[in-house]
């Protein structure tokens, strides 16, 4: 992601329905704009590594995702802030995005484990996780408040690294064209 992708992913953004089940809805400018200039910042002071999701083949801009929360000393990192345009939905390309990532993780930045969040009533995001293969670990109730003010209850999933070897085996066999 750079500042000169920003316009092409807010158009994707605008896209009300990838919002319904989130805390944070990016269609409106005055929102996803600070936002996306932050996560550019952060990639600079290493805090977060922000990504695009684009299609093999044309380079269209379809989403994002962002590497965050990382401690090199701990060795843990966490995948968030991921969406991508809902005509892509059930496409597999969340499951390519985290296939990617997670080998990026695990076998470059040698982390031990790696942390999801997703908010606890997005049945859809926790579904997701679990397809890619992340455990439940449980829900952190009130964890965050959202921007309108209300408390938010927040599930967290992980991918630790001995269950990587099968995580990945799990992911190549989604992956493989039937």
């Amino acid at each position: 992601m750079e500042e000169e992708t920003l316009d092409e992913l807010f158009s994707v953004g605008r896209d009300r329905a990838i919002w319904r089940l989130t805390s944070v809805d990016y269609s409106d400018p005055a929102i996803f704009y600070p936002n996306f200039t932050a996560a550019l910042h952060d990639r600079k002071l290493g805090k977060a590594y922000p990504f695009l999701l684009c299609l093999r083949g044309s380079g269209r801009i379809i989403g994002t995702t962002r590497l965050l929360d990382i401690h090199p000393h701990d060795k843990k990192i966490e995948i968030g802030v991921t969406w991508m345009a809902s005509e892509f939905w059930g496409s597999g390309v969340n499951t390519e995005c985290k296939q990617l990532l997670l080998e990026y993780c695990f076998e470059t930045l040698d982390v031990n484990r790696v942390q999801f969040r997703a908010k606890a009533d997005n049945v859809r995001s926790r579904r997701a996780l679990e397809k890619i293969g992340a455990t439940f670990e449980g829900v952190m109730r009130r964890d965050k408040i959202e921007p309108n003010g209300h408390p938010r209850d927040t599930a967290f999933y992980s991918i630790v690294r001995e269950e990587w070897p099968s995580v990945k085996a799990y992911l190549a066999l989604q992956l493989t064209p039937r």
